[in-house]
């Protein structure tokens, strides 16, 4: 019998499988997919590192989860800057920083931007995405940048979103393109797909392995990440998420488009996003590249992968009855993404892991 079946061998499976292991614990984890690592897997296509459920960027303050994941690989330096092709088709670089208030309003001080900002329209009782973005950063970055990705990343108009979609966007009154804010930033010098590897060392990993309790061993205590209304058979209706599907080709080239992420805020072109991998790892060299074209698309459950949380009032009040249900599971304990209906980040996903391991102990 095992002390633990973990569902899900991304990073929050993974850091639960190597805490427990280390506490002596006998663990299995499935996956339903081909490979562990979830969205973070990695894999080599000669020799360029490609990201296939979409670029991933470990960045933290926490010295201590840093630590952690430097026990598992090397993580390389890594600085990600993003460009953007507004809606008329110039370039854009973000995030939003002098040189974006510049380019829209010839705005050249830090004081300049503040008054400028200052000037926006506030609407404080206004609680939207679009409402937000014009108080934050005026019409021309919000029609040029904001309007067009958004409405498509998410599938709706920003007016019908909640204002925190775009208030995880950073501003800066300085001429700043470092994507993050944080101490550390890094990738994986083999990958995260090699990192998460080490991870499970210790546990048995079954994957192409649905979650199935009547054909899957014994064990005293569940740890779960897929989607937390799934595992209560939509009991209360399914909540909402965004899809992405993607698109990847090999080109023989060198070099595709100068950058490892380009965002397209045109309304009519099909994809949020281009991504050329090698431009992750300047480290490595090879004579072609990879690039991958993200293309959102509604989630169906069952049929595709849920990706982002639509954490509006109706979606939040509809997580909270499952989150009922899962308080009163007993030995079953809900994580990651999916599990807990959140947006995170990488290092806020073993961060929790690592928390919940502390209360098993």
């Amino acid at each position: 019998m095992y002390d633990y079946l973990i569902v899900g061998a991304g990073l929050f499976g993974a850091t639960c499988a190597q805490q427990l292991c280390e506490q002596g614990k006998r663990v299995l984890v499935i996956d339903k997919r081909p490979h562990i690592a979830g969205n973070c897997y990695t894999d080599n296509v000669d020799g360029i590192i490609v990201h296939r459920y979409g670029p991933h960027v470990f960045h933290t303050n926490s010295d201590r989860v840093w630590e952690y994941v430097n026990q598992f690989t090397t993580m390389r330096q890594f600085t990600l800057q993003v460009l953007a092709r507004g809606a008329d088709g110039d370039m854009w670089g973000l995030p939003f920083d002098m040189g974006t208030f510049h380019k829209a309003y010839a705005t050249t001080t830090p004081q300049e931007v503040r008054e400028l900002v200052e000037s926006f329209d506030h609407h404080p009782t206004s609680r939207n995405a679009k409402s937000f973005a014009l108080r934050s950063v005026g019409y021309v970055i919000y029609e040029q940048i904001i309007r067009g990705y958004t409405t498509k990343q998410w599938g709706r108009d920003p007016e019908e979103l909640p204002a925190f979609i775009v208030g995880r966007l950073p501003i800066r009154l300085a001429y700043d393109k470092n994507y993050f804010n944080d101490i550390y930033q890094g990738i994986p010098d083999k990958g995260y797909t090699a990192m998460v590897d080490k991870m499970l060392h210790g546990a048995d990993v079954r994957v192409n392995t649905p979650y199935d309790p009547a054909s899957l061993p014994e064990h005293k205590s569940l740890i779960y990440t897929g989607a937390i209304d799934r595992y209560f058979d939509y009991q209360f209706g399914p909540l909402d998420y965004r899809s992405l599907r993607f698109e990847t080709e090999m080109l023989p080239i060198d070099n595709y488009q100068g950058a490892p992420i380009i965002n397209e805020c045109a309304i009519d072109v099909p994809y949020t996003r281009t991504v050329e991998h090698k431009h992750f790892m300047p480290w490595r060299s090879a004579e072609h590249t990879v690039i991958t074209r993200e293309y959102p698309q509604d989630y169906v459950a069952d049929e595709n992968e849920p990706f982002y949380p639509i954490n509006d009032d109706k979606n939040k009040a509809l997580y909270r009855k499952y989150l009922s249900l899962a308080m009163a599971e007993g030995n079953v304990h809900f994580g990651g993404r999916l599990g807990q209906y959140q947006y995170y980040n990488m290092d806020q996903v073993i961060g929790s892991a690592l928390s919940l391991c502390q209360k098993l102990q």
